[in-house]
């Protein structure tokens, strides 16, 4: 069973910085390997996702202050000018023959 573990939540104020990464337990290259966000009582909406090739994307409301990053099968997320919307919990995810596997995810607080 691939298990995927995130780390470097935390608290922070609006303007900070933090670092997420997530490590996956599977030697083949994933397809792709992700970051998602949900806040309490919204929807689980993309941040961003890189492919195995390198190839990005991030949501608009990302664009320029998030950077995805990835070394085979773990991924990093830079997270820079936070901002109180921000607030969520995150979860790594990775595709893998077909599958979509998550992490438990990893609460982020921006504080204003």
């Amino acid at each position: 069973q691939v298990q995927l573990v995130e780390s470097g939540g935390g608290v922070v104020q609006s303007g900070g910085s933090l670092r997420l990464s997530c490590a996956a337990s599977e030697r083949v290259a994933m397809l792709y390997m992700g970051w998602y966000r949900q806040a309490p009582g919204n929807q689980r909406e993309l941040v961003a996702r890189i492919s195995n090739g390198g190839r990005t994307t991030y949501a608009d409301s990302v664009k320029g202050r998030f950077t995805i990053s990835r070394d085979k099968n773990t991924v990093y997320l830079e997270m820079n000018s936070l901002k109180v919307e921000d607030t969520a919990v995150y979860y790594c995810n990775g595709l893998l023959f077909g599958n979509d596997y998550w992490g438990r995810g990893t609460q982020v607080t921006v504080s204003s």
